[in-house]
C-alpha cells in the first residue's frame, strides 16, 4: 500500500511520534491508522517506562490561581534538563496539571501516599455500608475493594481522569508526555488551597 505524506502527517499529529516512526508504523500495519496509533502508543509507553529511572532535577514550580483568586495551586514538575523545562510542551503539561488539581482537589499524589489510618477508616465505612445495605457477608471484601478504588480515583492525583480528557488518567497522561518529550518527568509534589477552608 502507498503511504502518503498526509497519512504520516496525520499520524504524527495524533501521536507526537517522529516522521520515520510514523511511516514505519503505517507500513507495518498496511496503512491502518488505528493499528498504527496503538502500535506507536505501546512503543512510546515502553520507552517511557525505560526513562522512569533516570534522575530529574530540572523543571518548574507551576503556580495557578483559579476562580478569581479563590483557589490556588502550586505543583512541582521535574524533568532531566533545563532545555526540556523551557519547551512549550513541558510548560503546557505543568499548567494543565495545576489546572487539573484546582478543578479536582486531589489529596494525595498516588495510592501509596494514602496514610494507613485513612485507608482503614475508608474500609470500615465501606464495610458498615455493605452491612447496612444487607449485602451478604461473603461479598463484603469485593464491595470494599470496589469502594476503595472509587476513593482512590477521587483522592489520588495519578488515578483521577484528566480534566481535559477523561478517557485518560493523570498517570497515563504523564506516561504519554514522557514518551513524547523523550525525558523522564516526575510530578514531585503539589499543594492546593481554597479561600476560607479549614486548616488541618
Amino acid at each position: 500500500m502507498e503511504i502518503s505524506a498526509q497519512m504520516v502527517k496525520d499520524l504524527r499529529e495524533a501521536t507526537g511520534a517522529g516522521v520515520l516512526d510514523c511511516r514505519k508504523a503505517l507500513l507495518e500495519h498496511g496503512g491502518d491508522f488505528e493499528k498504527a496509533v496503538a502500535y506507536l502508543r505501546e512503543k512510546g509507553l515502553a520507552a517511557a517506562a525505560k526513562k522512569s529511572g533516570r534522575e530529574a532535577k530540572e523543571g518548574k514550580l507551576e503556580l495557578y490561581s483559579h476562580a478569581g483568586g479563590r483557589v490556588g495551586v502550586i505543583v512541582e514538575v521535574n524533568c532531566e534538563t533545563d532545555f526540556v523545562a523551557r519547551t512549550e510542551q513541558f510548560q503546557v503539561f505543568a499548567h494543565d496539571l495545576a489546572l487539573h488539581i484546582a478543578a479536582n482537589s486531589p489529596r494525595y499524589l498516588d495510592t501509596a501516599d494514602v496514610p494507613a489510618a485513612v485507608l482503614e477508616a475508608e474500609k470500615a465505612i465501606a464495610r458498615a455500608r455493605a452491612k447496612e445495605e444487607g449485602k451478604p457477608e461473603k461479598i463484603w471484601d469485593k464491595i470494599i475493594e470496589g469502594r476503595l478504588e472509587k476513593f482512590y480515583q477521587e483522592t489520588c492525583l495519578f488515578k483521577q481522569p484528566f480534566v481535559k480528557d477523561e478517557t485518560v488518567t493523570v498517570a497515563e497522561l504523564l506516561k504519554r508526555t514522557i514518551a513524547a518529550i523523550g525525558e523522564n518527568i516526575i510530578i514531585r509534589r503539589f499543594a492546593r488551597w481554597e479561600l476560607g477552608e479549614a486548616l488541618d
